[in-house]
């Protein structure tokens, strides 16, 4: 039986104790068909449920009651779709004969009409195209149309989506279904009284819109007329529906139409246009206009094109006056029949005017909210057009860069995509003849310089001609620079900078003319290369650029040359011709980019490698291997003189500023020419390389050495590097790679670990000694603090992994390079619980961190190759690591809780499950621990083990103490059910109020954070959930709180009174008047004197004016202005509270002001203090003791500091001002000074010189 079939059994079975007495008369009635097949022996297949279901319908039919037929076809029409065809077509009469008493629309009811008619559905889907000639099958279908019309909505749903099916879907061999004739008849009687009965119509156009058919051809011509009458009859519904089933019946017209028909039908489509202002009616004739348009264009591409300016003259208008999805619409219509509908031979026909003037009256002031949709279209006339643009579209070009240099103009980036098109069009020179950069020296006074031109272009240019780059842009680009460097012998540093800066921008588009240009046996001669090579050893500011764009001529053409579809700007002949030509400047340019790689400091030198690299591809064999021939003996003399750099050479900073020593540089090139070299170079490289990573003295060349042996050993198979590394790996490598375990220096382990996966691959049986040797090794990577580092390790583990799992012989006396030994015991058998076992060795290490790494290299492989592994021999290895988990080192703790949350993921349900008790006890020794998140990680492997085995399982094994964790867990768990729940709900309404792509941005903002391979997402992913959610105190939930209010408030303030999800209101225009007059409409400039946004809402700050008392400004201070309103507010309460009857009472408000503890709010609510003078008093008098007395003598007998008078004021304090800057003259005598002169400091020799000060005096006085 059917998976699928038996999934739907299974749920109607399980309805037998079903509270509903429908779902109970179903799972009745199959127990009693399943128990007679059990007892006709009958196999439980869906031809045996269909005999049984057909025989009892039979017997109910016209006797039983309704319920029990109703049953009966309800679960026929879950068994049918799984029965036979043939079975089906045997019984196709009786089926009918029965089915067809249940279709009374009067007494049944909705279920059972639905589940006729899927049984119908299918049995009618099983017939061949011979039997729809039957009466029955046409009788059959006819029903099945009329319930398509029905009022009752479920069964008109369901009888729309069965004869859409069965019409999308004819019999083979037909093309056209043999009911589509019958379906046309129908549909046609409906449509055309549908003045009386606009219901049906309603019905019978939403079935059209949902058929994919391809529709009879007798028929069409009057389902078209029937069509396009419905839209006269001024019903919007009626309207709107019948655009749309128009455009799903396209796909027939034109096999069903002629040419002369298919035009007249268009004609009638054009004439029914609807207002732009209603947009479900207009998006519906515009998608028309667009598919029939696009059709004609195949049926007659001439007749089409000469209707084509009329048309987007017709539909234009949309543009500018319609809502905004109608403008989008209009403008795909226009965009696609620009594309479709203008034939290649017409490019450069007299009809192209008219188009480019209808689309040119876009950019008057009247599209000026849809400009950007004109960009968008004016575009793609330029692509569309290409060489013919030039000079038909110059004065379009010329006023979309007019609009460019608008100051406040803003639509740049739509206006640089439009002038970006205009580039790739027609070239740069004719780009540059209707757009002169106008920037030499004979500049007028009336010409506007273009250079913002330059970076445009260069991201635009595409095959065009080298010869105009050479003629025509180097000059210039030579005679900015000569103008730089006479204004920098002037002096004038500001104009120099810039003519450099547009030197380089003209020389930066070289990269686009060297985009394939056609003209590369012509153009890129001799001297033009002469003139590269200079610039690139006498320019470093230049290097980038020219590498840039040699690289991408060489990759191109070298693409080119090995395409053998030919589809790109060059033959494959033109190609190889090129790169031929390019391949004689080869040597020249190595030379001069070897001298000037070795001359750039080390951090500068990726795109030299890039441009290297492309110059190898191009050149002969032996020129790479004589070429490399020269590195190796420079490198040779290089070493003979190295002496390793000190740290501070190796700094980023003076790496940035100075060139690698001669050595370094000679190997990175040798590196760089690996995969071009035969086997004898290839052998000499391998002999350096070894040499080099055995020395510890140099870590750079040593990691360098390791580097070179891995790019000669990831080479392809077959290769001369490849077969090199295979024959020298037992010999040579394996014992360099041995020997030299102990001199590795930390920043060469990256390359050394990379050398051991590659090698790792391969492995022959003789040579498979080499993973134990090399295990230990791996096995620490796996803790490097580099992640690279890391990655790479676990790399090699894996591989390491696999090889061993394709078996073979360990010989285990090889490990310990004691091969004398010739014992059986000392042969190993490769597999994969070897490898575990190899690696758990590592367990019984002395130190905690190769613990840590050997049980995060466990963890990893058991991820890998747990399906290869036996269920005792991983439970083993659980309980062995489950050890470490209670041990109380964090770091082998912290893996070993790492290994039980893979464990809780990867292990099935029966293997978990016994272990459950020994895991969760091992882990809650870290429920408690903070440090290093352990009790996160605790938490989040209890919550996946709950997750996996359910909640009742991990209770039964969890210890009292810690039940308190799991209740927690339960709560949090419904907690985020509801966070979920509220989310899906908000989400909802937020689709509905602001569109789906902005519930689809939220959902991308909050999306789970993955880690690139599913371990990591195990090991890591979840913890920051738990971080997020799990860990919100009652302070940050109200911390959240306030920031929403704060949000609400700020959208209160921004005039949103009803949300973020509030609808946007329609969009303005204000006019910018300024002081030159009123603004000239008829100037062309005068758009950008216009704003979207008004300019008077926003928020100035009002200047209050000081006030005025006897002809002078009055300054209040703000804080006494604020404490005598809280005084005056106080004295008002307090009368209020004598005319009350509480007199009586004290007033401590009214203390609390007035008082000598007084204070008082400011009006930015800080407490302040009222200002006492010096001297006031206690308010309450009391006598001072005789002590108190003496200490106030004694305290006024003491001399005032400098700046204070007596009473310890400051001076001048009269004058000063409460709210301006400076002194006030408050009716005394003028300030002039602030502080009187002391007369003790006007003494004789009181001055203070050099050596004369109190300070140097007391010194001389101590000594």
């Amino acid at each position: 039986m059917e998976a699928e079939l038996e999934q739907q059994l299974i749920k109607i079975r399980v309805q037998a104790t079903s509270k509903a007495p429908h779902q109970q008369q179903h799972a009745a009635m199959l127990l009693a068909v399943e128990e007679t097949i059990k007892e006709q022996g009958a196999p439980a297949e869906p031809a045996s449920y269909f005999a049984t279901l057909l025989t009892l319908l039979e017997q109910q039919a016209g006797t039983g009651p309704k319920g029990l037929s109703g049953t009966i076809i309800y679960l026929l029409s879950i068994v049918l779709p799984s029965v036979s065809h043939l079975m089906l077509r045997a019984k196709f009469s009786t089926m009918m004969a029965v089915l067809s008493q249940s279709l009374d629309l009067a007494s049944a009811d909705v279920a059972l009409l639905r589940s006729v008619i899927s049984c119908l559905e299918t049995v009618l889907a099983a017939q061949d195209a011979g039997s729809w000639g039957l009466p029955i099958s046409q009788g059959t279908f006819r029903s099945l149309l009329a319930l398509s019309t029905d009022s009752k909505p479920k069964i008109r749903k369901r009888a729309q989506e069965a004869v859409s099916a069965l019409l999308s879907h004819p019999p083979p061999p037909a093309v056209v279904h043999p009911a589509a004739q019958i379906t046309a008849r129908f549909v046609i009687d409906t449509l055309s009284a549908a003045k009386s009965d606009a219901q049906a119509a309603l019905h019978i156009l939403q079935l059209l819109k949902s058929t994919d058919m391809i529709w009879p051809s007798e028929g069409f011509g009057s389902l078209c007329e029937a069509l396009m009458q419905l839209p006269k009859l001024n019903m919007p519904f009626v309207t709107t529906l019948s655009f749309q089933a128009i455009e799903s019946v396209f796909s027939s017209a034109t096999e069903s139409l002629d040419e002369d028909q298919f035009r007249d039908l268009l004609i009638d489509i054009v004439d029914l246009k609807p207002n732009a202002n209603d947009p479900l009616a207009s998006e519906a004739w515009l998608k028309i206009i667009q598919k029939g348009y696009t059709a004609y264009a195949q049926i007659s591409p001439d007749a089409c094109f000469q209707s084509l300016p009329d048309l987007i003259d017709l539909i234009i208008p949309d543009i500018e006056l319609g809502k905004p999805s109608t403008r989008e619409a209009a403008t795909q219509c226009i965009w696609a029949t620009i594309r479709e509908c203008i034939p290649d031979s017409m490019l450069g026909s007299a009809g192209i005017g008219q188009v480019i003037k209808t689309l040119a009256s876009g950019l008057s002031y009247r599209y000026r909210e849809s400009w950007a949709l004109v960009f968008l279209l004016i575009a793609a006339l330029f692509q569309r057009l290409s060489k013919f643009a030039h000079p038909a579209m110059d004065g379009v070009l010329t006023e979309v860069a007019n609009m460019r240099m608008e100051p406040e103009f803003e639509l740049k980036n739509e206006a640089d995509a439009v002038l970006g098109a205009a580039v790739r069009a027609i070239g740069p020179q004719a780009f540059l003849e209707v757009l002169p950069l106008n920037l030499g020296g004979d500049l007028r006074k009336d010409q506007a310089g273009r250079a913002w031109l330059l970076p445009l272009m260069k991201s635009h240019i595409r095959n065009a001609p080298l010869k105009y780059f050479v003629d025509t842009m180097l000059p210039l680009a030579d005679s900015l620079a000569a103008q730089s460097k006479q204004f920098a012998s002037k002096g004038r540093e500001i104009e120099a900078k810039v003519f450099s800066a547009l030197s380089q921008q003209v020389w930066a588009l070289l990269g686009g003319f060297f985009n394939v240009p056609a003209d590369i046996l012509n153009s890129f001669t001799p001297s033009f290369a002469h003139r590269l090579a200079v610039e690139l050893l006498e320019s470093p500011d230049l290097r980038p650029t020219i590498c840039g764009a040699l690289q991408t001529l060489l990759v191109a053409v070298h693409t080119l040359a090995n395409d053998d579809s030919g589809l790109g700007p060059l033959t494959k002949q033109q190609a190889l011709a090129a790169q031929t030509h390019l391949a004689q400047f080869a040597p020249d340019y190595l030379a001069q980019l070897f001298n000037v790689f070795a001359q750039s400091p080390g951090a500068n030198r990726g795109y030299m490698v890039n441009t290297i690299t492309a110059f190898l591809a191009v050149i002969t064999s032996a020129d790479i291997n004589a070429t490399f021939a020269r590195v190796c003996a420079m490198l040779d003399e290089a070493l003979k003189t190295h002496e390793p750099p000190a740290a501070a050479e190796l700094t980023k900073g003076y790496l940035e500023a100075h060139s690698p020593p001669n050595a370094h540089t000679m190997m990175d090139l040798a590196i760089i020419m690996t995969p071009y070299l035969d086997a004898e170079h290839s052998l000499m490289l391998v002999r350096a390389a070894h040499m080099l990573a055995k020395q510890s003295e140099d870590q750079i060349l040593q990691k360098k050495g390791y580097k070179a042996i891995s790019r000669l050993a990831e080479q392809p198979t077959g290769s001369a590097a490849h077969q090199l590394i295979e024959s020298t790996l037992s010999a040579d490598l394996i014992p360099m790679l041995v020997e030299s375990a102990e001199s590795v220096a930390i920043s060469s382990r990256r390359e050394r670990l990379s050398l051991i996966a590659l090698l790792s691959r391969n492995l022959a049986d003789d040579q498979l000694h080499f993973i134990p040797a090399m295990l230990s090794e791996v096995i620490l990577g796996t803790k490097e603090a580099n992640e690279r580092a890391r990655s790479v390790a676990f790399d090699a583990l894996l591989t390491m992994g696999k090889r061993m799992s394709q078996g073979g012989v360990i010989n285990m006396a090889a490990v310990t390079g004691d091969l004398s030994v010739d014992d059986e015991s000392a042969q190993q058998l490769a597999n994969t619980e070897e490898f575990f076992k190899m690696i758990a060795a590592g367990l019984a290490a002395q130190t905690p961190h190769m613990i840590s790494a050997t049980i995060a290299a466990i963890s990893r492989a058991l991820f890998e190759f747990q399906s290869l592994l036996s269920v005792d021999f991983v439970v083993e290895l659980l309980s062995t690591v489950l050890m470490f988990v209670v041990n109380n080192n964090r770091e082998i703790a912290k893996s070993s809780l790492g290994f039980v949350k893979i464990i809780a993921v990867i292990l099935p349900k029966d293997v978990l499950e016994p272990h459950l008790g020994e895991i969760v006890t091992s882990i809650l020794k870290w429920s408690h621990e903070f440090k290093n998140k352990m009790r996160l990680k605790c938490r989040h492997i209890l919550d996946r083990l709950v997750r996996r085995l359910g909640l009742d399982a991990v209770e039964k094994v969890m210890p009292e103490e810690h039940m308190k964790l799991l209740a927690n867990m339960r709560k949090r768990q419904q907690r985020s059910k509801r966070g979920k729940e509220a989310a899906a709900v908000g989400g909802q309404q937020q689709a509905e109020g602001n569109g789906a792509s902005q519930v689809e941005a939220a959902a991308g903002a909050t999306a789970k954070k993955t880690f690139g391979n599913a371990y990591e997402d195990i090991l890591y992913g979840s913890e920051s959930e738990l971080e997020d959610s799990d860990d919100e105190e009652p302070n940050t939930l109200a911390a959240k709180g306030a920031a929403k209010g704060k949000g609400a408030k700020a959208d209160r303030k921004n005039g949103n009174a009803q949300g973020p999800s509030a609808p946007a209101k329609l969009s303005g225009a204000w006019i910018k008047e300024d002081a030159e007059g009123p603004l000239d409409f008829l100037d062309r400039s005068a758009f950008t004197h216009f704003s979207t946004t008004n300019p008077t809402t926003k928020e100035r700050r009002t200047p209050t004016a000081p006030k005025m008392k006897g002809g002078k400004f009055v300054f209040e201070d703000p804080e006494e202005e604020a404490r005598k309103a809280a005084a005056a507010a106080a004295m008002a309460a307090a009368d209020a509270a004598q005319a009350g009857g509480e007199a009586d009472g004290e007033d401590y408000y009214l203390q609390s002001l007035t008082s000598k503890d007084a204070f008082y709010h400011t009006q930015g609510q800080k407490v302040k203090f009222p200002k006492r003078k010096a001297g006031d008093d206690d308010d309450d008098v009391e006598m001072a003791s005789d002590n108190e007395e003496a200490t106030a003598a004694q305290q006024k007998s003491v001399p005032a500091k400098r700046g204070k008078d007596n009473s310890g004021n400051a001076v001048g304090r009269e004058f000063r001002a409460k709210k301006a800057q400076g002194d006030v003259k408050r009716g005394n005598i003028d300030p002039f000074a602030y502080i009187p002169l002391n007369p003790k400091s006007m003494k004789k020799g009181a001055v203070s010189v050099k050596g004369n000060s109190k300070k140097e005096k007391r010194a001389r006085n101590m000594k």
